[in-house]
């Protein structure tokens, strides 16, 4: 297993300070992954175990390698972790931790990330919406699957989300200019405890299910209050975060001849973000 740190070169990314906020987040949590692995199945399909079992899986914007540390478990033959981030660090010790030997993580900009040989399946999680261009991130996607290869991202979605947008977006650009342990502690926390609340009543009934975040809350409300948190945190630090349309993820598939069109699918999950992917030719 290689590191590969600060041996490449890049101009100062204007994505840096929105890299070095979520380091702050992710190199602040315990080991291992914050997700479950059902978290993680369900992140990554319709993707399979069999479509990465003796591949080659590459993942954009890594963060502590909290999805690649599940993906060892489904044998790929090589897997190369990329972040523009300090958190390379942590996502380094927690591959490490799972004895998987044959992969690389690589501190460096997602946007030019750029393997001439490309890779078998290609993924982004959570990391496009949270560039100052998004599509640019995607492109790194396609450039980055080789020919007959997979791709599959996941963002924010900007239908189901209007509550988020009206009343955490105007704290986030507050609180990501504060100390991250501030926001942390003293602003994710409180606000945590009456949406948690809210989360564990409206997923008990489907008499609910009209209410803002409902199916959001549905799947969120297994898991336990430091990881809504967890969640909370990771939404108010980020200095950037754009909420993308299918419309938007629709012109992004059409822009790229070499994606197969018959492969490509958006898919809307938990009623406010999308899943999308497909085959490069």
């Amino acid at each position: 297993m290689e590191q590969i740190s600060g041996t490449d070169k890049w101009d100062k990314s204007k994505d840096q300070k929105t890299a070095d906020a979520f380091a702050s987040s992710w190199n602040n949590l315990p080991s291992g992954s914050v997700y479950s692995f059902e978290q993680f199945e369900e992140w990554l399909q319709p993707l399979l175990r069999k479509d990465i079992e003796n591949k080659t899986i590459l993942e954009l914007a890594c963060g502590n390698g909290s999805l690649l540390t599940h993906l060892t478990a489904w044998n790929p033959s090589f897997i190369t972790g990329v972040d523009l981030g300090a958190s390379v660090r942590t996502c380094f010790s927690n591959i490490q931790q799972t004895g998987f030997k044959n992969s690389e993580i690589i501190q460096h900009d997602l946007t030019t990330f750029k393997k001439d040989s490309g890779y078998d399946v290609v993924f982004c999680i959570g990391g496009l919406h949270h560039l100052k261009n998004p599509f640019e991130g995607f492109t790194a996607v396609i450039n980055n699957t080789r020919p007959g290869g997979k791709f599959h991202c996941w963002v924010y979605g900007k239908e189901g989300n209007a509550v988020i947008i009206r009343l955490v977006e105007p704290i986030r650009k507050i609180s990501s200019n504060l100390p991250w342990w501030i926001t942390k502690y003293l602003i994710a926390t409180p606000l945590t405890i009456p949406y948690f609340i809210y989360a564990k009543i409206i997923s008990k009934s489907s008499r609910f299910k009209k209410l803002p975040l409902y199916e959001y809350s549905r799947w969120i409300s297994k898991r336990t209050f430091l990881f809504f948190r967890h969640v909370a945190f990771d939404q108010l630090v980020t200095p950037q975060t754009t909420y993308i349309s299918k419309e938007t993820i629709q012109k992004w598939l059409s822009s790229f001849p070499e994606i197969d069109t018959k492969s490509a699918y958006i898919i809307f999950r938990n009623g406010n973000s999308w899943k999308f992917g497909g085959i490069k030719r």
